[in-house]
């Protein structure tokens, strides 16, 4: 038995907070109520304690899109999110490289060039090219994934080991970026990324599926969370074989971890006629079905109605033609798993909205069918009530928002910017359901990041705005990452500190409904509690 007291206690569903205690007793919430009620009730001799101190008490926070496996590796790979310029990247990398052996591959993420202080020089529309780098690492083959995840740069030991060349086609889907002369920069667009992660990939396939290497993987990406106050993770792209291996090691999920099973429309059927959706644990199971409608717009891979005011000859990709996505959604109809599409561009939402229109009138599923499109970060107008009137959530990461909002209006247009881009106001007032994620490792997981954002819509290093007429209320964040992304997830048993919902809550430094916005990012997690044990607790505790 544990009882939590003296708490500012934020149950997930009212905005109002009850200053009060919480009973937990083999993993579930069995009571909450004021302090003298909880310990009249359920104290006895033996119960734990924990004086709260008048500290902010709320649900575990759910990650409502983000890549488990991704993040547990990234934690052990080069960070390049921070990085200002080009040149600090090739100095990072060349530093790895002398610490590595010779012909080992060298793997980091997180460069977005629309974020560095200066364009690299050359660059072919924006990117650099892999020549600096290729001359500081000769003999370490290397693999730089764009913040994005959606395109690559590749060095020309890692492109001689791809087999890929001036000759090389483009693949459906995909891009090799090239010079004048037709050669390859190294940078790699959407599917033509797996040109190069397909040899990466083989290179460490004996590590990366031995038991022990999955474990440890997981176990960094469960620490990571556990620190930050996600007691719940949807991971967005998951793979069959992925998962058969997840589920080699169970005692790796300590917090519970919904899938998305990623893969082409028959490897799909194959794994669901297996029941593969049906084997797990009550913390992993399968709750969905991933499908790319289009790419992302840092790279210039968003699907838009009308180009690309900084590259006007350019309406985006489609990486996933609409007719595979029927035969994904038909399956998910079949074997009633959610669909879950990624658009950003606005011509990829609108087509997406259509094609779940089409198969509402068909009857192929009914209306609020929970299925959902990840991003959804532009979208037209027209289009913005259509969510809430065919019951399609729509899956944000508000922390996109303002880390993209130096290279949206150079990509959109001012115009296109205030009306299209992350509407998040829009939506929530014409009823729409909104699920939130950070998308991690794309960015970082801090929820409180991802909080500031959506309320302020302001970016922390120079304070500029991105149309702060689309923010959320503090109130509805709160509920939409506990029990509004429970909710989207279809879980009726987390989210909530209520009686008879799993023991997973949180408690912070400070009280979010009402602390000064400005401080919301330096927010501490002072304990993070899981089925009623402490996983983590703060060396900064009252």
């Amino acid at each position: 038995m544990l009882i939590i007291v003296n708490a500012e206690i934020f149950d997930g569903t009212s905005p109002q907070t009850l200053r009060g205690a919480i009973a937990i007793d083999n993993g579930w919430i069995i009571g909450v109520g004021t302090d003298s009620t909880i310990l009249d009730s359920f104290g006895t001799p033996s119960t734990r304690i924990i004086d709260a101190e008048g500290a902010f008490v709320m649900p575990g926070l759910i990650e409502g899109h983000g890549h488990l496996f991704s993040l547990g590796q990234s934690l052990a790979q080069l960070q390049l999110q921070r990085a200002h310029s080009w040149a600090a990247i090739i100095d990072s990398v060349s530093k790895r490289a002398a610490q590595t052996p010779s012909g080992e591959w060298i793997y980091g993420r997180g460069w977005h060039q629309e974020k560095w202080d200066s364009p690299p020089s050359p660059n072919i529309h924006g990117y650099p090219t892999h020549h600096l780098l290729s001359a500081r690492t000769p003999h370490h083959p290397v693999v730089l994934i764009h913040a994005s995840g959606h395109a690559l740069l590749a060095n020309q030991k890692a492109m001689e080991l791809a087999g890929v060349d001036t000759l090389t086609p483009d693949p459906e889907g995909g891009k090799i970026v090239r010079d004048e002369n037709g050669a390859p920069t190294g940078i790699f667009e959407e599917n033509a990324m797996r040109l190069i992660l397909d040899t990466f990939e083989h290179h460490r396939r004996s590590q990366t599926q031995s038991k022990a290497y999955i474990a440890s993987t997981i176990g960094r990406a469960m620490a990571h969370c556990i620190r930050n106050g996600i007691t719940a993770f949807y991971d967005a792209a998951t793979t069959p074989n992925e998962y058969r291996q997840w589920l080699q090691v169970p005692e790796s999920f300590v917090i519970p971890v919904f899938v998305m099973l990623y893969g082409t429309p028959a490897q799909i059927q194959r794994a669901l006629q297996e029941h593969l959706h049906r084997q797990g644990t009550p913390n992993l199971k399968v709750k969905g079905v991933k499908a790319f409608l289009d790419g992302a717009l840092g790279s210039y891979g968003a699907w838009l109605t009308e180009p690309y005011a900084d590259r006007p000859t350019d309406t985006g990709q489609v990486t996933t033609p609409p007719d595979s996505i029927q035969k994904l959604a038909e399956l998910c109809a079949q074997y009633q798993l959610q669909l879950c599409v990624h658009a950003i561009g606005d011509r990829a939402n609108h087509v997406m909205l259509n094609l779940i229109e089409a198969w509402q009138a068909q009857c192929l599923l009914p209306k609020h069918h929970y299925w959902r499109i990840e991003h959804a970060q532009h979208i037209l107008p027209e289009d913005i009530p259509r969510f809430a009137q065919l019951g399609v959530i729509a899956s944000v990461q508000p922390i996109h928002c303002t880390s993209d909002a130096p290279f949206v209006v150079k990509r959109l247009g001012p115009r296109r910017a205030r009306l299209y881009s992350y509407p998040w106001r829009s939506l929530l007032d014409a009823g729409a359901q909104l699920a939130i994620g950070t998308d991690v490792p794309v960015e970082e997981i801090n929820p409180f990041e991802n909080i500031y954002a959506a309320v302020t819509r302001r970016r922390r290093d120079d304070g500029t705005t991105f149309f702060p007429e689309q923010a959320m209320q503090r109130y509805e964040i709160l509920h939409l990452y506990t029990a509004g992304n429970a909710r989207a997830l279809k879980e009726n048993n987390i989210g909530k500190i209520q009686p008879h919902f799993r023991a997973n809550l949180v408690i912070l430094s400070q009280n979010l409904l009402t602390c000064p916005v400005d401080s919301i990012p330096n927010t501490k997690v002072l304990y993070t509690i899981v089925d009623g044990r402490i996983q983590y607790s703060s060396p900064e505790k009252f």
